[in-house]
């Protein structure tokens, strides 16, 4: 059963709260866009939830919670349940009163990932690029893409060989003999009686592991703590990891993330997303499009699917055997793609050190794309009150 969003009627309710807030913070700005794009999702989370039961977290307070740990670096959910406790901005923002019980984190928790599906935070995405507000500043022509390492909740010991699978003409560990095995052929019993008696040895949960000179593949191994997880490094010279990657299509004007994903790391994944949102995000369109993009995304299969899109490749051209020919380089637009592209590395950088997505604290692909495209739209969040100011 949906939960209300209604404010408190206590003594010290919600709007002593937005009395105490300065007008000219910036989450004022923040909030009121995000209590709008909320409410033109009102349908939407309508569905979720049944006519009968225990009322349940408002969906409402849940998103904007959930915004607001990822805007102030808040580490946990529980962490996040203390600072409500005694902070009042946090309470005003989410919409509790002072006297206003704060949520069990078990709880919040479990409201957190029925609600924040990729899909929701897709359309919690786009409803704030749609806002009255909003989109005026963004382009509909001019789009740049790129990838980054997310990396996973997962150690590199758990990163195990898979386990080997019995061929149906093997016999296994507990399959009886062989009819044609005769009992001269049977290995005779060992005495148990003048055996030592075994002492097994403990092991330290954390023991130390020695990696040199093992080859492991994604192929042979996969980690025991999140399968999803690959070992990737994306440029020669570093160290690969467990990570996924995550990918944000930008608008060129404002520098504002209106796409993103996270896929499992492979090589050819960041082309796959990027065909994947260019289509999400204008589905159909005959309009003459571009897309900048960095030299990774220099290969030929892709470049031709951009063009059979619609879509101007602006991609940076590989020193040899470069799928960018001069009727893309001699126009002046190629160089300004190239330029504005770069900003994306702003997002990707803010997502990292201020919404905590340098390593992830969630495990499964799902639950790591739904945070991290949430993630970009905070990050669209943080911005807006400085480009709305202009």
């Amino acid at each position: 059963m949906r939960g209300t969003d209604k404010a408190s009627g206590s003594l010290f309710s919600y709007v002593d709260l937005e009395a105490r807030v300065p007008a000219r913070h910036p989450l004022r700005k923040i909030r009121q866009v995000v209590n709008d794009a909320l409410a033109s999702l009102d349908a939407e989370f309508e569905a979720l939830y049944t006519d009968f039961g225990r009322p349940s977290i408002a969906p409402e307070r849940l998103i904007r919670a959930s915004l607001l740990q990822i805007l102030f670096s808040v580490r946990s959910e529980r962490q996040l349940m203390e600072q409500m406790q005694y902070n009042l901005m946090f309470r005003w923002f989410v919409g509790l009163g002072i006297d206003d019980q704060v949520w069990v984190p078990t709880v919040f928790t479990k409201n957190r990932d029925r609600l924040l599906t990729t899909d929701m935070s897709r359309k919690v995405m786009g409803a704030i690029l749609s806002h009255r507000e909003v989109a005026p500043l963004l382009s509909d022509e001019h789009f740049s893409v790129d990838g980054t390492l997310v990396k996973a909740w997962a150690s590199m010991k758990s990163f195990q060989p898979k386990p080997d699978i019995i061929r149906p003409d093997d016999e296994g560990p507990g399959d009886p003999p062989s009819p044609d095995m005769t009992t001269a052929d049977q290995p005779e019993p060992t005495q148990t009686e003048t055996d030592p008696m075994p002492r097994p040895t403990r092991q330290h949960r954390n023991v130390e592991v020695d990696f040199r000179g093992k080859t492991r593949s994604n192929a042979t191994h996969a980690s025991t703590t999140d399968p999803d997880a690959r070992l990737y490094k994306k440029s020669p010279g570093t160290g690969a990891m467990l990570c996924f990657i995550g990918h944000a299509l930008m608008e060129n004007r404002s520098g504002l993330i209106v796409q993103g994903d996270l896929t499992e790391a492979d090589g050819r994944a960041e082309r796959r997303a990027a065909l994947g949102m260019i289509h999400r995000h204008s589905p159909g369109s005959t309009r003459r499009l571009t897309l900048g993009a960095d030299r990774g995304y220099d290969a030929a299969g892709f470049v031709a699917d951009l063009r059979q899109a619609c879509v101007t490749p602006h991609v940076a051209q590989k020193s040899r055997y470069s799928a960018i020919d001069g009727r893309t380089t001699r126009h002046e637009g190629y160089d300004l793609s190239l330029k504005h592209r770069k900003r994306i590395e702003e997002a990707f950088g803010w997502a990292k050190t201020v919404g905590g997505m340098a390593q992830t604290v969630y495990r499964g692909i799902e639950r790591v794309r739904s945070r991290f495209v949430l993630t970009m739209a905070a990050n669209n969040l943080a911005r807006l009150p400085r480009l709305l100011a202009a």
